[in-house]
């Protein structure tokens, strides 16, 4: 796992590490769906290049919340604990998309 600071101010801070910036999240809310494979995950998230992917791929697995097998990405039990946040920062961003009249239009 990757080296965590000894001490942090603040439960958040040390819950930032794990899933802070937006790629990290946004990978983890496709695994919370179902298990992905790496070219799955790559057309869900247009936005996202095959460096940076893997970068982050490769930190999320460092932190225990997911784990590979065969080419195949899924949530860790502890990535799995996850969940009812993932949930909620999904609901949060649906209901202000309708909110600021901004589309939502995942990639299947």
């Amino acid at each position: 796992m990757k080296r965590l600071k000894k001490k942090y101010s603040c439960p958040v801070e040390l819950s930032l590490e794990f899933v802070g910036g937006k790629w990290r999240t946004v990978i983890l809310s496709w695994l919370k769906e179902a298990p992905h494979r790496y070219g799955e995950l790559r057309r869900r998230i247009p936005g996202l290049s095959d460096k940076v992917l893997t970068q982050r791929l490769k930190e999320l697995q460092a932190f225990g919340l997911v784990s590979r097998n065969a080419n195949i990405y899924a949530l860790t039990p502890r990535g799995d604990s996850l969940r009812p946040i993932l949930g909620a920062l999904y609901a949060w961003g649906s209901a202000a998309a309708a909110e600021l009249k901004v589309r939502i239009e995942p990639r299947e």
